[in-house]
């Protein structure tokens, strides 16, 4: 009765037009997105699609043979006899269901795949397909051989069928359980395998002996021994797919959301790899001097276009996830180059000007700060050309005063530098990078020098629309005047010395930056058409040893920019026409007589340097300080040593009455109150003036 109503099903069946073989390849897709470089060449591949695990389309020719003979064994022996229905299989499980409740399927490879592909082939709820779905997919297999060839059917199947867990298609089944191609598996993996299809998940006891039976059964090499021991092996731990490119970690993290599977991207393939390899090389060489991490990004000056994007440095990296170029860092020294844009700018300095390069204490709302030099020296009177040049702090700290923080605090903005506070919240500190910034910020910001002043924003993908637009940010006749200092090999050499590592055959531009107790050391620069940012430091914000930024990120920035000028010169910028330049003398005992350029009508042609006596003044307390007394100690031991400069003689007043005669500091035992401390001449001119206050009980009043 059954083979009746099989037969009259199988006549009158009418199963939905199956897809083609064309429509199934073009429609498959991998579970992994790829990014693509600006040249179109795969960069990156992330798994985007967590229903399944599926690697490339696996051509026939491409797969083992062991693995074929090993499927068509297991699933369809007369694979290539019958038309899509083997009547003589399915005969004989018809007869064998109706007397034993084991059931037995009898599909061949096509009937498997016409129900992979058409969705109402599939089984319900149930386990099994219903008598119905079982007639449509034996039409739907016939079919599906009148328009396939039987090559096209066994690859297909190959390439949908589901191996284990996760894993659907040969090559994720042969990566992830075996870590090879499909054309290099051998006999016992093949037959394993092959015994995983009929059931995916089963325990690796079950599928042990079912692979037992099918190597038995055409191949006496591999023993049951074998199979048993390499089911245990593979089956019980968590698989692996090793990723077959893996150039942009953080890019692809970054792009390949929201469905998007393919994503061109302006990154260079060649350079990215390249200036990875740089970073690490030397990253490595750092190691000792306790140098983990590292970020470094490449722009296109013109466009914008993102070139290079190395975020991390990979398995070496103490933080493999962090993306070093948006994480925020101290900037060190790499402000310096906009702070003295904005005083040539406003004309409040030329190139040419002198700086004292002298101990300096700024009083505070907080207390005193003291600026020093990177190397502990102090130069003298030293031009703004030889001040940035050679990265010196203290003439950096003296310009901020000129300028002002919160116009500073401004113009770092417009830069496109975010979430910066007030001014006062950085103090004078500023000049010298206690300011939050990004690699790309920084990068971006010396673009815009590159670019005569005029900022725009960065691209990661060729049709990136712009948030901001471009925006003038900077005068371009300062800004050429800063880019001629910044290129200055001579001017470099009072700190640096003459060779150096940032001396290139080529022009360019740069500017190194160590941070606050050495946790960030950074190289930042530009030619006339590339600019190049290096940072390198621990993520966790451990300190490095003994960093400078020749030492530390700029052997990597010079690699990166001979390799962009292998073969294309960079030209220095030609003056704009508000510039001039004139020969200058500075009469200093570290500068000699020069070529300046100076914007128009403030060009000089001699500088002296004038010794003064500066006026004495107070350095402690501080105006507005608060003094606590400790309520633990006696009050006989109570102490406040008054200190002050020792450029010239003075006497100390407290609230108008003389306390001491000329001395730098004076001893004084403190009392609840409120004071005026001054310093006066001796005809009793004031120089200096202070107030503070004495707060709280000794031990000898409670």
């Amino acid at each position: 009765m059954f083979l009746i109503v099989l037969l009259f099903g199988i006549l009158t069946a009418q199963a939905e037009a199956l897809p083609t073989y064309k429509e199934v390849r073009e429609n498959y897709k991998k579970s992994e997105g790829v990014l693509l470089d600006r040249h179109g060449e795969v960069i990156h591949e992330l798994r985007v699609d967590r229903r399944g695990r599926r690697l490339e389309w696996v051509q026939l020719k491409d797969v083992s043979p062991a693995l074929i003979t090993a499927v068509l064994q297991s699933e369809d022996r007369r694979f290539y006899e019958h038309s899509g229905v083997d009547w003589k299989a399915l005969a004989a499980a018809a007869i064998k269901n109706l007397f034993s409740s084991n059931q037995r399927g009898a599909s061949t490879i096509s009937m498997q795949l016409a129900g992979m592909l058409e969705h109402e082939l599939k089984p319900k709820k149930s386990k099994r397909r219903t008598i119905a779905q079982k007639w449509d997919q034996i039409q739907a297999a016939r079919d599906l051989e009148q328009h396939w060839t039987k090559e096209q059917v066994l690859e297909a199947y190959l390439n949908l069928v589901s191996f284990r867990s996760e894993l659907q298609g040969i090559h994720a089944a042969a990566q992830g359980l075996f870590g090879k191609e499909p054309s290099g598996l051998i006999d016992a993996e093949s037959i394993l395998l092959a015994a995983l299809i009929r059931s995916p998940n089963a325990s690796p006891e079950i599928v042990a002996k079912r692979a037992c039976v099918l190597a038995e059964s055409y191949t006496p090499n591999t023993t049951c021994q074998t199979m048993t021991a390499l089911a245990k092996e593979r089956l019980n731990g968590p698989f692996t797919i090793r990723q077959s490119i893996a150039a942009a970690p953080q890019v692809a993290h970054r792009l390949l959301t929201d469905g998007h599977e393919r994503v061109k991207t302006t990154l260079d393939g060649q350079l990215q790899r390249f200036a990875t390899e740089a970073l690490q090389h030397q990253l490595m060489q750092l190691g000792k001097q306790n140098v983990r991490d590292g970020a470094l990004l490449v722009v296109d000056n013109r466009s914008g276009d993102i070139l290079a994007y190395v975020a991390n440095t990979g398995p070496a990296a103490t933080s493999r996830h962090v993306d070093g170029i948006v994480a925020k860092r101290q900037a060190g020294s790499t402000l310096k180059p906009f702070l003295y844009e904005m005083a040539i700018e406003q004309e409040i300095l030329t190139a040419a000007s002198l700086l004292d390069d002298s101990p300096l204490n700024v009083s505070t709302q907080t207390g005193l700060y003291v600026p020093r030099n990177y190397d502990n020296d102090y130069k003298g009177p030293v031009s703004v050309r030889t001040s940035l040049s050679s990265s010196l702090n203290i003439p950096a700290v003296r310009t901020l005063m000129l300028v002002g923080l919160e116009p500073f605090v401004q113009r770092l903005k417009r830069l496109g530098i975010e979430n910066l506070n007030d001014g006062e919240y950085y103090g004078y500190a500023m000049a010298l990078g206690s300011v939050d910034v990004s690699l790309a910020e920084l990068v971006n910001a010396f673009r815009t020098l590159a670019n005569s002043g005029t900022w725009s924003p960065l691209r990661l993908t060729p049709g990136e629309k712009a948030k901001q637009g471009r925006r003038t940010v900077m005068k371009p006749d300062a800004v050429f005047i800063i880019s001629d200092i910044l290129s200055d090999r001579s001017a470099r050499s009072v700190t640096f010395g003459f060779e150096n590592p940032l001396a290139t055959s080529f022009w360019t531009a740069v500017k190194t930056g160590t941070s606050k107790d050495m946790r960030d050391n950074w190289c930042i620069g530009y030619s006339e058409r590339y600019t190049v940012g290096v940072w390198v430091g621990n993520f966790s914000g451990e300190p490095m040893w003994n960093v400078s930024g020749i030492s530390g990120a700029a052997p990597a920035w010079v690699e990166v920019m001979k390799y962009l000028h292998r073969s294309t010169p960079s030209r220095a910028p030609q003056p704009t026409p508000n510039v001039v330049a004139r020969n200058v003398t500075i009469q200093t005992a570290t500068e000699n007589e020069r070529r300046e350029w100076f914007l128009k009508g403030t060009e000089t042609g001699e500088v002296i340097a004038r010794t003064q006596h500066a006026k004495a003044r107070i350095t402690y307390p501080s105006d507005g300080t608060i003094i606590a007394l400790d309520p633990d100690i006696p009050a006989e031991n109570h102490a406040v040593f008054f200190e002050a400069t020792k450029d010239q003689e003075f006497d100390w007043y407290l609230n108008d009455e003389k306390i001491a005669d000329a001395t730098h500091y004076v001893r004084w035992k403190p009392e609840n109150g409120t004071y005026t401390l001054s310093i006066a001449e001796k005809d009793g001119k004031i120089i200096d003036t202070v107030e503070f206050n004495v707060r709280g009980r000794s031990a000898a009043t409670r």
